[in-house]
């Protein structure tokens, strides 16, 4: 009975280690889920880290930068990886709400159920040895009862056969010796009813109480091992709940790198092209003939001597210096073609005198600051130091889209006031409806103040339209004139012979002896080639010098398109070529032509 009742003692205690190991690998399993959450915690900071690293700065780099689309792209691919960051802390956030929060309490109710059952055991297994006890206790009182009658009775019968022992004596005898008998009895019964009792309780025990308490551990256990089961499949599951939104991030960096365009490097060419024509070939300079040499068309030289090449074509020169700083036309609308006395900017006209170039020089020195030489001149440097208001230091090109963009900032400023000017005006009419909300006098000051505003803004817009038309050609007329101006004799006179040089020279008052700043000789430009054709939308009269008249319909050829600076140069002929409002007439440019080029 002994070995038995070891037996079940082991039985518990390999239960006991069995289920302490288990709840040990749930608190361990819950451990290593706690480690992942937070590494998945760390990685999204780092992920977040890096793309706010990353993230452009609000400076007017950034923005410029922002209209290429591969810096689009990477913008895009930074906030794409901001959300993939966010979808692995949904990960941690999950482990931990999902998992380590419910294996936390989990544990709680394992260890206190795996407390109750083991006490059940242990207090079953204490009663079935409490009560063996008893059995052994009564069994043995019951053979020393048995003993002891037995004793009696013969120590009865040994004093009734002894004659010398009085009647006295033999009767106390026998009268122990019924007690013994009766307490020996008394002890059997009480000996049958514990072993009764005693085989029923251990037949319940071994039976009952230890197959439920066993089944209950059991039971413990398979929830246990199920419930690190659900644990594992959703430690799966949170990652591929989130597959789908890293997905649409990873799809998102793929659209963004698909959507680079590799014609951004025409944005560059947009951005940085100065409107300048570029120079043309150097020619040969001859030291072995006379000191008369000729030069090319861009060098600087201050030779006072001019060469005339034999069998030049004569030919109208086109844009002599322009004194006429009028403002542009508009494009024309549809409805009614503008007039041409309206188109500003206009060369002088071939019928009116031709003034000496060192005089047009001369005067333009005096009105602008000087230049100490083209080099600065074409690099847009300005003399000062300062950046002119209007912009004159920048090529054509790029003068123009500053200004342009100047007058935009402009326009806003003046719609956010008229915006002002509109809301407190619905003000004043509801204090003059209704006086007890406010007085209508107190809003006028400040209706004034925006009216000054307004007016002010309009002057400033006013005054960079008329900049971007009146001067935009400020420095490329210069250029032109240092280039392409047809030069004649020594004094600086104007000469229309296409294949002649002269020297300029450029001062408040031409004196012979005075050493100049523009001191040069420049070959005439050679014959522009066709690069489209175009037709004219409506009749312009070219008055001035360097244009052409055109009829409305006519087919022109287009040998130089515009600038930036409103014009286009055309060809009826081979003698006939001028500029024309580029808003007059419509461009079909040829795309393989050479002139067609856009240089920067």
């Amino acid at each position: 009975m002994g070995d038995c009742w070891s037996r079940t003692k082991d039985q518990f205690d390999n239960l006991e280690k069995h289920t302490q190991w288990g709840i040990e690998f749930v608190e361990k399993y819950t451990k290593f889920v706690k480690e992942r959450s937070e590494i998945e915690t760390n990685y999204a900071k780092q992920i977040r880290n890096l793309s706010k690293k990353y993230q452009p700065k609000k400076n007017s780099k950034e923005e410029e930068e922002s209209k290429y689309t591969f810096c689009r792209a990477f913008l895009t691919t930074l906030n794409e990886l901001n959300d993939y960051a966010g979808q692995h802390e949904v990960i941690s956030e999950d482990l931990t709400s999902h998992i380590i929060t419910e294996l936390t309490r989990y544990l709680q109710e394992l260890k206190t159920e795996r407390k109750s059952h083991f006490h059940d055991g242990r207090k079953a297994q204490q009663h079935i040895e409490s009560s063996w006890k008893q059995l052994e206790a009564s069994k043995k009182r019951f053979e020393r009862e048995c003993k002891e009658a037995e004793r009696a009775q013969q120590y009865f019968e040994k004093m009734d056969a002894d004659i010398n022992v009085t009647k006295a004596d033999v009767e106390k005898a026998r009268q122990q010796a019924q007690m013994r008998h009766q307490m020996a009895n008394d002890s059997k019964s009480e000996y049958a009813a514990y072993l009764q009792k005693f085989n029923q309780e251990q037949n319940e025990h071994y039976y009952t109480v230890i197959p439920n308490i066993f089944q209950k551990l059991q039971d413990m256990e398979e929830k246990r091992i199920e419930r690190i089961s659900v644990c594992m499949k959703k430690f799966a599951d949170v990652d591929r709940q989130v597959l789908p939104i890293v997905g649409k991030c990873l799809d998102g960096m793929t659209n963004a790198a698909e959507s680079i365009e590799p014609k951004d490097s025409k944005q560059v060419v947009e951005s940085f092209k100065s409107g300048f024509e570029p120079p043309g070939d150097v020619e040969f300079e001859d030291y072995g003939q006379a000191m008369k040499r000729t030069v090319s068309e861009t060098s600087l030289s201050n030779t006072k001597e001019s060469k005339e090449k034999p069998g030049g074509k004569t030919k109208g020169k086109l844009w002599p210096f322009i004194k006429n700083k009028n403002k542009p036309p508009p494009a024309p609308p549809a409805s009614s073609p503008p007039s041409p006395s309206a188109v500003p900017n206009d060369p002088q006209s071939p019928k009116q005198h031709k003034e000496p170039l060192s005089h047009r020089l001369n005067d333009f020195m005096a009105s602008k600051p000087k230049m100490h030489c083209l080099r600065s001149l074409r690099r847009g440097v300005s003399v000062c130091g300062s950046v002119p208001e209007d912009f004159s230091h920048l090529p054509p090109e790029q003068r123009r889209k500053k200004l342009q963009g100047k007058i935009d900032e402009l326009s806003k400023d003046i719609q956010k006031e008229m915006d002002q000017r509109d809301a407190l005006t619905k003000m004043k009419d509801v204090y003059i409806k209704n006086p007890q909300m406010g007085d209508p006098a107190s809003v006028d000051p400040r209706l004034t103040e925006i009216g000054q505003n307004i007016e002010k803004l309009q002057s400033e817009v006013q005054k960079f339209e008329v900049s971007s038309v009146s001067k935009s050609m400020c420095v490329f007329t210069v250029y032109l004139l240092c280039v392409c101006w047809p030069l004649s004799s020594p004094d600086g006179s104007y000469t229309e012979e296409q294949n002649s040089e002269v020297q300029v020279k450029a001062q408040p008052i031409p004196t012979p002896t005075t050493t100049t700043e523009f001191d040069d000789e420049f070959d005439d430009e050679e014959v522009l080639p066709t690069i489209g054709t175009c037709k004219a939308l409506y009749p312009f009269e070219g008055h001035n010098e360097g244009t052409i008249s055109v009829a409305e319909g006519e087919l022109l050829y287009v040998i130089e398109e515009d600038k930036g600076d409103g014009w286009t140069r055309v060809r009826r002929n081979e003698d006939e070529e001028g500029y024309v409002p580029t808003s007059y007439v419509e461009v079909f440019l040829e795309t393989n032509a050479k002139g067609a080029m856009t240089y920067i």
